[in-house]
């Protein structure tokens, strides 16, 4: 019978490929390690490592490779799903978003969960798009939050709610792009704000990976333009900040535009800033929450999508 301390054993030796290397890693001594790769090599009658300098595996330990990380991992959910069954009384949940989506929506979810499931530990990790789905693909995320679609397969969706991502233009580029014009363009863009109408215009975009930037850059494609990118970077707050100081045009959702001291300067004429409903399917869509099909879903997590549903 397989021994789950000769598999997590052997990940590690796996992993280092020095049994020295990996019996410091795993607070044991090295006669120790070898002894239960020994038992697993004994429990399958083949040889595991190549004794070589530095260690390798065998095709057979490739292959035990795998389905270790299978088995340990079924092994995990397993247990999380009897600690479920067993009352609902603790729990553990990793939620996946951006850090500024997660300021707007997290203040409306996370208090009313808490309340009803004050024994559940609640984990929250920020990131773009591509790390986050990353992570629920690997099971280091137990759900997201974002728009959808997400770039990743084997994944369950729930909508939540419309999202819109609008442009906002400083009055500054359009003074520069349209001397003498600019109420007419603004005109023009309320009705239809068409990116053609910018193609020569300075953009201020968050990096490749982020959601808000895959949009923009299929809306680029669609219109076909390419745009003048003089500024790139993570923070979709530092690129906002700079579009009010009139250096260039970005985009933003609109979910929480409203309740931005930005936004809020512009309805009182405190900035040059203005935000226009976007002419591109692409930029009108739903926020959502995903979870992979393939993983046991917790207790925890039904409780948070219901809540989410209900609030949002």
């Amino acid at each position: 019978m397989i021994n789950f301390l000769n598999l997590e054993y052997f990940l590690v030796a796996a992993e280092e490929l020095n049994f020295t290397k990996a019996a410091k890693r795993l607070y044991i001594s090295q006669q120790s390690l070898s002894n239960h790769i020994s038992n697993l090599e004994k429990e399958f009658d083949i040889a595991l490592f190549h004794r070589t300098t530095p260690l390798t595996l065998t095709y057979a330990g490739q292959v035990l490779e795998k389905r270790a990380r299978e088995i340990l991992e079924l092994r995990e959910e397993t247990y999380h799903e009897i600690a479920d069954i067993k009352d609902f009384s603790k729990g553990k949940l990793i939620i996946g978003m951006s850090h500024t989506r997660g300021r707007k929506i997290l203040p409306e979810i996370l208090p009313l969960y808490k309340e009803q499931f004050p024994n559940i530990d609640l984990q929250l990790i920020e990131g773009n798009s591509s790390e986050l789905d990353a992570g629920l693909l690997h099971g280091e995320i137990d759900l997201i939050i974002g728009m959808l679609p997400f770039k990743v397969e084997n994944i369950e969706t729930v909508p939540l709610c419309d999202e819109e991502i609008l442009l906002a233009v400083p009055n500054k580029v359009l003074e520069h792009a349209y001397p003498g014009q600019v109420e007419k363009i603004k005109e023009q863009l309320l009705t239809n704000a068409d990116l053609r109408l910018l193609q020569n215009c300075p953009f201020l975009l968050i990096n490749p990976g982020n959601r808000v930037r895959t949009l923009a850059d299929e809306m680029f494609e669609e219109a076909q333009i390419t745009p003048k990118i003089i500024l790139e970077t993570e923070n979709i707050e530092t690129v906002l900040a700079l579009a009010a100081k009139g250096m260039g045009i970005t985009f933003y959702p609109k979910m929480f535009i409203s309740s931005h001291e930005v936004f809020q300067n512009n309805l009182e004429n405190k900035t040059g800033l203005n935000f226009y409903s976007l002419n591109y399917p692409k930029a009108h869509g739903v926020l959502g929450i995903g979870y992979h099909k393939g993983h046991y879903m917790s207790q925890a997590t039904k409780e948070f999508i219901r809540i989410a549903k209900e609030t949002l």
